[in-house]
């Protein structure tokens, strides 16, 4: 057995070598993802298409047959590896799990896992609901870890991911979010402030939240502080992130507005593509973004802007994208050249 991470169980592959099914003892690691939790808590399995409500989801085996069964079950520092379902058809959407998860306050240290072929929708478990005004994830526990999920939020207006955070009986803060598809998330029409693919609530909080190597496509807001009431959000590092270029869709992508991160904001190596222009948006921005408090500045670094046309449209009043005097702007470019903030 290895040390810290734990090794695959079984036996020496024998000719014709066949693909698995393998079975995993607690910790894995994917290729195009991340390395499994290294936790010493309990392991459970969600395989929609060969899954049963019935199983006890200690095993590919007897996975469950749903995301929320496993969340369910799961205890503090637990692991949930889910695997897509069987694609049935060719239409260009995947076959979804058709559900809304919940992760209670009680279940810190949560990973939920997919088996990823890449990061492509397709390549991805997906939560797709279809109807309805919940998000499809809510997080209301800390320390979490979603990685290799696809979220399609067509048909509904809860959003994707919310990070469920009133800093009393509920906390999202120490949030990872990595290698997601997220797609087609909303929260209104066309008002890209009040929510969107990823989203705090309108009590703020979550503090020290990751999002790295995600792929928004054709959300009306990608990332969205809805409201600070309780705390400002600070230490949120948001990286090599790939963000909706369809400007009939997208209102902004990424929002904070007069409520702001606190300080110790990173944007880092995002791309943006198409200035958002969607028909009667609220936003229509890059970003609409501040940094206040006492928590000190932020910065935006290494990032690249498509259809900007200029390199003097940015700075805190500015129209193509809204930034903050807090936020320091280093290395980032418009197809004009590189870009020099204006007041």
């Amino acid at each position: 057995m290895a040390t810290g991470l734990r090794s695959i169980i079984g036996k020496q592959a024998s000719p014709p070598y066949t693909n698995g099914p393998y079975e995993w003892d607690q910790h894995v690691t994917f290729t195009q993802g991340i390395g499994a939790a290294i936790g010493e808590g309990d392991v459970w399995y969600v395989d929609g298409t060969n899954g049963a409500t019935t199983n006890d989801g200690k095993t590919w085996s007897r996975a469950f047959s749903t995301i929320q069964l496993a969340v369910t079950a799961a205890g503090p520092g637990d692991t949930i590896y889910v695997t897509a379902k069987d694609i049935t058809d060719a239409t260009g959407d995947p076959t979804s799990y058709a559900e809304t998860v919940i992760i209670p306050a009680a279940t810190n240290s949560l990973s939920i896992i997919g088996i990823s072929r890449g990061r492509t929708q397709g390549g991805l478990p997906q939560i797709r609901k279809g109807s309805g005004s919940t998000a499809l994830l809510t997080i209301r526990a800390p320390g979490c870890l979603i990685a290799n999920m696809g979220f399609n939020g067509v048909s509904s207006t809860g959003g994707g991911i919310l990070l469920d955070d009133d800093n009393s009986t509920k906390s999202a803060f120490g949030t990872t979010i990595v290698n997601c598809h997220l797609k087609n998330c909303t929260c209104h029409a066309t008002d890209g402030r009040k929510g969107g693919a990823i989203m705090w609530s309108s009590a703020g909080n979550a503090w020290q939240v990751l999002i790295s190597g995600c792929r928004f496509y054709k959300n009306l807001c990608d990332i969205c502080v809805i409201g600070t009431s309780n705390s400002v959000p600070q230490d949120v590092v948001i990286e090599d992130c790939h963000f909706s270029d369809s400007s009939a869709a997208t209102d902004v992508n990424l929002y904070s507005g007069g409520s702001g991160f606190g300080g110790g904001l990173v944007i880092n190596r995002c791309s943006f593509g198409k200035l958002p222009a969607i028909t009667s948006g609220s936003v229509a921005r890059f970003t609409d973004i501040t940094v206040y408090g006492t928590g000190g500045n932020g910065i935006m670094t290494n990032c690249t802007f498509g259809e900007a046309g200029t390199t003097t449209g940015y700075g805190a009043a500015k129209a193509t994208a809204k930034i903050g005097t807090t936020i320091l702007i280093s290395r980032c470019y418009s197809t004009a050249g590189l870009i020099v903030r204006e007041a």
